[in-house]
């Protein structure tokens, strides 16, 4: 994988003040440069688009209102965006395909979408759209030529794939499998929905529908997308992780010839063991479920203020990863679209939610964060409209105000202020975001690292890691609990080493003195 330092000129002018303890034992602030490589580990920011911003005040999200808050994505740290589908589809999330090879008109033009990909290149932020290849919609004409076929064919017959391949395209029987089959209208055939019946599941083992899907990618990989997200690749085949693992094979390789820089990254709902499996397709990264969501171990830490099991989590998950594909990113999350929010798990607690923050942007791999997060917005329920509502861009100006998805309930509001009030104020939320960014940037090591657990400076909330790439070693020293504590670093790998970058939810230093870091509480430092 090919990896650079960006410009000098560009790095020196996004130099940035981070809270460092000195030697002496004062708090100062310091200049660091940022030494972000261009290479496969990036800071994602995942949109949905009908919801974030509205460029021409029809109440939808589209791909130019995404142009304009670009500048407002880089500034917060973030060099990678993950757009949820924007191919044509009859549903308001668009996890339901009906056009491979084209944009959803709602969210604007192919042409807008070029642009978008286009701005994101100028600013060196990467951009993945969302591959849905498990299904399609009932309303594909791949589907409906297929269902119309089976409805004139004689009873008894097979089908005849020169006279319709796209009967093959799909999961057909002659009689209901399971709950999950439906009836074709008309006919004595079932086809399979494993998720509903307007989502017919596809047959991936069929040549001619892989090439199709090749044709597909070709298609937005010339529009200039650089990765896909592969949506539901655990259901690709139920029960079936080496075919599953064949088919992303497949795809990510096919991809790789027209892009040796291409990524991606899978949804893979399940254990960490099962995750590990997934890691044998030979593709770079798997959403991290284990760390994720409002019961994962990122917000449980946070919670319990302990730090042991987040910890186990973080050497099993390198450990059995590797084993699988030693070239793995892992891609760790709080929450995204099928989740209630964090600020709901965390009650709207800013200290817990920038705790939270700090412990997802010190993790290894790509982080992904779901927009809105950086301000603590919140969900209702358990629909998933209501996980999905419009960014919270101001209070007092609806400009751009999306009217978000048309079944989501009303009342939904954020504990925590609009983005315009939070930029404002340099203790917020969206802040420590961009700090906890900004520490991520300055130290490559703190993504691609090899973490070493320090046992001994671990206990309760405190712990401390060493992690090393390319011959550097950074120590990062975590206190999630609400007291200061003392963390020695005599003895230890991490002797000798110098402050060098801090996030505190209230903004305290850190302390570094006769080799032993006074961390406040609720802290995250950096030594090297």
């Amino acid at each position: 994988m090919k990896k650079r330092l960006i410009n000098a000129a560009v790095t020196a002018a996004l130099a940035i003040a981070l809270v460092c303890g000195s030697l002496a034992g004062t708090r100062t602030g310091g200049q660091q440069e940022l030494n972000i490589i261009e290479d496969n580990y990036r800071n994602y920011y995942e949109i949905f688009v009908g919801s974030f911003y509205d460029s021409d005040g029809d109440g939808m999200g589209d791909f130019n209102g995404i142009v304009e808050k670009l500048d407002y994505i880089k500034e917060l740290g973030f060099n990678g965006i993950w757009l949820m589908p924007v191919m044509p589809s009859p549903t308001y999330h668009k996890y339901d395909v009906t056009d491979y090879e084209a944009v959803d008109a709602a969210y604007g033009t192919v042409d807008d979408f070029k642009n978008l990909v286009d701005e994101c290149h100028k600013r060196n932020i990467r951009l993945l759209t969302d591959m849905v290849i498990n299904h399609t919609s009932s309303q594909h004409p791949w589907f409906q030529e297929a269902c119309s076929y089976l409805q004139t064919l004689e009873e008894g017959k097979e089908p005849d794939l020169t006279a319709c391949p796209y009967a093959d395209y799909y999961h057909f029987a002659r009689e209901q499998v399971n709950s999950t089959w439906y009836q074709v209208p008309g006919s004595s055939w079932w086809y399979e929905g494993s998720f509903w019946s307007e989502m017919p599941d596809l047959n991936l083992a069929d040549t001619a529908l892989r090439g199709e899907l090749e044709k597909a990618a070709d298609f937005w990989l010339d529009l200039g997308v650089d990765g896909f997200r592969m949506d539901a690749a655990l259901h690709f085949e139920e029960n079936d992780t080496q075919g599953n693992c064949e088919v992303l094979n497949w795809l990510y390789q096919y991809c790789r010839k027209k892009n040796e820089d291409f990524y991606m990254v899978s949804e893979v709902w399940a254990s960490g063991q099962t995750i590990a499996d997934y890691y044998g397709s030979g593709t770079p990264s798997m959403f991290n479920f284990t760390a994720g969501s409002g019961e994962g171990k990122l917000v449980s830490a946070v919670r319990q203020g302990k730090m042991t099991s987040l910890l186990q989590t973080m050497v099993e998950n390198q450990e059995n990863y590797s084993a699988k594909n030693p070239d793995y990113i892992d891609a760790p999350f709080l929450t995204n679209h099928d989740m209630g929010r964090v600020a709901n798990a965390l009650v709207s607690d800013p200290v817990k939610l920038k705790m939270a923050a700090g412990l997802l942007l010190t993790m290894s791999g790509s982080p992904f964060v779901y927009y809105g997060e950086e301000i603590g917005m919140k969900s209702a329920g358990t629909k998933d409209e209501n996980k999905r509502i419009p960014m919270f861009w101001s209070k007092s100006d609806s400009t751009g105000m999306t009217d978000g998805p048309a079944g989501m309930d009303a009342g939904i509001e954020s504990s925590l202020p609009a983005v315009d009030e939070q930029l404002a104020d340099e203790g917020s939320l969206l802040n420590y975001y961009k700090k906890a960014l900004t520490l991520r940037n300055v130290h490559p090591e703190l993504a691609r690292g090899k973490i070493t657990v320090l046992d001994r400076l671990c206990e309760g909330g405190t712990a401390a890691v060493a992690k090393t790439w390319e011959g550097s070693t950074i120590g990062v020293l975590y206190n999630i609990g609400d007291e200061e504590v003392s963390v020695p670093l005599s003895g230890t790998e991490l002797s000798g080493m110098q402050l060098s970058g801090m996030l505190a939810a209230d903004d305290a230093g850190a302390v570094l003195k006769d080799d032993t870091v006074t961390l406040p509480a609720h802290s995250i430092a950096v030594v090297k």
